[in-house]
């Protein structure tokens, strides 16, 4: 009996151990996401304050801004955070407004459509050691750190990417 209930305590403690994806988060409020593409950086800041900072993956072909859809690059400028998607195939997702209306009219003139669904999300492991920019445009963070950032980062969250 005294080792069942050893068993079950271990059980217990690996199970709660293995937890959810959905993290809870009574910080201070993040104020704006700021990206630095070159340094492949990005902060969470509440006023001036850096609250977290992450090593991020770009897009294949990094340099420079997205013009239209399948130049694999990561849109720069200002845009805000207009969805979560708690269902992402990677991970955890939070949606960039990209494309804005200036976003349209640089890519309707190379004919060609802006593209969208750029995220912030996390590797899904299947892209685990994939390199520094394997994205189609988007930010990639580790599992572990979506997980942080979805639970912090709330719809409306302006986010600034600079080259």
């Amino acid at each position: 009996m005294k080792y069942l209930g050893i068993f079950l305590l271990g059980a217990t403690l690996a199970l709660s151990a293995c937890g959810s994806k959905f993290r809870s988060y009574d910080g201070p409020a993040v104020t704006a996401i700021v990206v630095h593409k070159a340094d492949r950086k990005m902060f969470l800041l509440h006023g001036n304050e850096v609250l977290e900072s992450y090593d991020i993956a770009l897009g294949g072909n990094p340099v420079g801004d997205k013009q239209f859809e399948g130049d694999q690059k990561t849109p720069e400028g200002a845009y805000f955070i207009n969805r979560r998607n708690p269902g992402s195939t990677y991970h955890l997702s939070l949606g960039i407004s990209y494309p804005n209306d200036q976003d349209r009219a640089e890519a309707k003139t190379f004919g060609k459509p802006p593209g969208g669904d750029i995220f912030i999300h996390g590797r899904a492991r299947k892209n685990k050691g994939r390199g520094t920019d394997w994205t189609a445009g988007c930010i990639a963070v580790k599992d572990r750190e979506i997980e942080e950032i979805y639970s912090m980062v709330r719809v409306g969250t302006p986010i600034f990417i600079k080259p």
